[in-house]
């Protein structure tokens, strides 16, 4: 496969190489900066928390008190900080800080809408009500970390009006979006906007029931980013779906657990390594893979726990495609097939596969069923992969074997699946 990486790419998946590495691993490289001036804000009427995060400056954080701050205008953040001094806008620590407003004629919050911000960190704030909960503009080097947004008239979360570069989403909790009702929306239609090189991790997602309801779509032409460690579930449309790069540098897609999807449970059209995933329940297949706004091609789906009452894997868009790589899987169905390419196969390297149901001979070996996981249910709802001591997983083709698994642990044998033992 032709992967064509970044050197932003590059050295992420060196980091991820360090076993049980501090959360911290996902943020970016300013995160440890202390501030140089810390002004604590208390104030919940009107626009006042509005006009004082207008006026930070490089290396201020604003400390919010508990309380409900409903903004009634148009919110946009538009102060930048620098790489020697970011702004950061922080709850106080173990207070309830809620943002709102008192209808959805508009976004509770907008960060870089009119003009580029860069290097602010809003973290540890919950959000809920009006239009979009968080809409992510012109964006660079901005870190969403430990935030609640929920209850919203639209999506949680977006970054679909402007190009967007090196964001790091991380550890939120977002869930009952309205409208459309992704827990996140990013990158927008076509590549008409892009987000590039960005961090979305450790995330909660879940409840996401709207129109359509994914609950992390990453749209056509955004490249370059890595979606790791969220943990998704109940979600109308896949919990996870992930379209192309149009040639750009590929996504990562790894160690997400993704269940009780209406949808699939993850969707992915091409140009991305999806590995050490635990994905279960979904209504449609595990995983489904065809082409969208693009075509499929140069993907890698390898190492991942696949159980479903239907399709395990689904590769409409498979056949005579380059770069197509089905490696060292677990693929369980209970009902339907383990592997079905509606369209055929040609070209695809399928090798080191456990299976149960339907399936092509050449590169899997058979499996007995959920006895083979430590406590794993069909529907999800128990989802604990781990083999048991019995499980025939020992057949994993070394060409595609890696170093960690799901929980991040060295893996010691040549065991398929996303958990080794």
């Amino acid at each position: 496969m032709k992967s064509r990486f970044s050197l932003f790419t590059a050295l992420l998946l060196a980091s991820l190489a360090v076993l049980h590495a501090s959360e911290t691993r996902y943020a970016p490289a300013w995160a440890s900066i202390a501030a140089k001036r810390v002004i604590k804000h208390s104030n919940t009427r009107n626009d006042t928390l509005a006009n004082a995060v207008a006026a930070l400056q490089p290396g201020d954080q604003l400390v919010i008190a508990a309380g409900t701050y409903s903004v009634e205008r148009t919110w946009n953040i538009e102060v930048s900080g620098t790489v020697e001094a970011p702004i950061w806008i922080v709850a106080e620590e173990g207070a309830q800080v809620i943002l709102t407003r008192p209808d959805d004629k508009q976004n509770v919050l907008n960060i870089g809408q009119d003009s580029p911000v860069h290097h602010l960190c809003l973290r540890g704030v919950e959000i809920t009500g009006g239009s979009h909960g968080l809409r992510l503009g012109q964006c660079n080097e901005v870190w969403i970390d430990q935030c609640h947004i929920h209850h919203t008239g639209a999506v949680c979360l977006t970054a679909n009006s402007a190009n967007s570069h090196r964001l790091f989403i991380t550890r939120n909790h977002n869930h009952h979006g309205g409208g459309h009702g992704e827990g996140m929306y990013l990158g927008a239609n076509h590549g008409e906007f892009i987000m590039s090189e960005s961090v979305i991790a450790l995330n909660h997602i879940h409840d996401c029931k709207g129109e359509q309801g994914d609950g992390i779509e990453v749209k056509q032409g955004s490249w370059g980013n890595l979606i790791a460690e969220n943990d998704i579930h109940d979600t109308q449309y896949p919990c996870i779906t992930v379209h192309g790069t149009a040639g750009k540098p590929v996504n990562i897609i790894e160690r997400n657990l993704c269940r009780r999807s209406e949808d699939s449970a993850m969707q992915v059209q091409g140009e991305a390594i999806v590995r050490n995933n635990v994905l279960i329940g979904g209504k449609g297949s595990g995983f489904a893979s065809l082409d969208h706004q693009g075509k499929s091609l140069n993907l890698q789906v390898v190492h991942n726990t696949i159980v479903n009452a239907g399709d395990a894997f689904k590769g409409s868009s498979w056949n005579a495609r380059e770069g197509m790589v089905l490696a060292n899987n677990i693929l369980y169905s209970r009902d339907k097939s383990a592997m079905n390419f509606p369209k055929g196969k040609e070209g695809t390297i399928i090798v080191g596969n456990v299976v149960l149901g339907d399936a092509p001979k050449q590169g899997t070996t058979r499996g007995r069923g959920l006895e083979d996981f430590v406590s794993l249910t069909w529907d999800g709802e128990k989802h604990d992969a781990t083999p048991t001591a019995g499980a025939p997983f020992d057949h994993a083709e070394s060409k595609y074997l890696l170093d960690t698994d799901f929980k991040g642990t060295g893996r010691t044998k040549p065991l398929s699946g996303a958990v080794a033992k």
